[in-house]
């Protein structure tokens, strides 16, 4: 039987209006089927829904760690697994105020402290705490997917059989190779407009068409296909762009170094967005 693959569009405080959105799916010849989408209006039911599958591989669109000069600089633990101990006992509060102040003792232009994932990816550094606050994703995330009994690739491993694996993703990776800086979402009603509804009917044709470079197409019914281009806020086609990124991560799960197409140098602190 094919393995679950899913792609998680991520809240760190979901709810009834903006839940977490899981596309489920399953690799066919050349690309992946999109199954269904599943909601979820809060972090445990999310939580016991991932654990209570026997087996997935999923790429999940929140960072998986945090940049390693700035460990270093507040003198957390250097080990992951013990650096998300500690930061999951720490409230959202003190992290603002701890990254806060390092952000204001640093030169204009450098505010922050990057991954060495970010600028191939050309994602917002994990320490970012607004638009978008991922580093209270990281914070909710992270500790659940621990929770859940999965596996990290390159960065933990509950056992060697884990069956439950997990991935960084990324959808704006995919989105802007295919669009530029053309906007598919908006999660406020205003902006929500007819552009942004044909950018998303755009991406998804494209992703239909297998024009991403990771050579492969994505294949909907009619049902899915509707939620994906209906969704002004644009989660469930984010959700479905991890689903793409897991599907290429699954099929180099026996690859050398960490497997599912990670790099061999990845920084084991970091960590690093699948298809970067």
């Amino acid at each position: 039987m094919p393995a679950l693959l899913l792609g998680c569009d991520f809240s760190s405080a979901p709810s009834a209006r903006k839940p977490i959105v899981l596309a489920l799916g399953c690799a066919i010849p050349g690309g992946v089927k999109l199954q269904r989408l599943e909601r979820f209006a809060s972090l445990d039911t999310w939580r016991v829904w991932l654990a209570g599958q026997a087996a997935w591989i999923g790429a999940f669109d929140f960072p998986f760690g945090l940049p390693r000069e700035l460990v270093a600089h507040l003198g957390w633990p250097m080990e992951w697994r013990a650096l998300i101990c500690h930061y999951a006992g720490l409230d959202r509060a003190l992290i603002r105020e701890t990254f806060a102040a390092y952000c204001a003792a640093r030169p204009a232009g450098g505010k922050f402290a990057h991954r060495a994932t970010d600028a191939p990816a050309g994602s917002s550094p994990s320490m970012k705490w607004v638009n978008p606050p991922v580093a209270f994703m990281l914070h909710a995330g992270v500790p659940r997917l621990l929770q859940a009994g999965a596996a990290l690739p390159g960065l933990y491993a509950p056992c060697a059989a884990a069956e439950r694996i997990a991935l960084e993703g990324y959808p704006g990776l995919l989105a802007r190779e295919l669009l530029g800086r053309r906007s598919y979402k908006s999660d406020d009603a205003a902006f929500q407009t007819a552009a942004r509804s044909e950018a998303r009917a755009d991406l998804l044709a494209a992703l239909e068409g297998g024009a991403t470079r990771l050579g492969l197409r994505l294949v909907v019914n009619g049902t899915e296909r509707n939620q994906l281009l209906a969704d002004a806020r644009g989660d469930c086609i984010d959700a479905a762009l991890c689903l793409m990124q897991a599907a290429w991560g699954a099929a180099r799960r026996t690859s050398t170094g960490p497997g599912y197409g990670l790099p061999t140098t990845m920084d084991a602190l970091e960590g690093w967005i699948v298809t970067a």
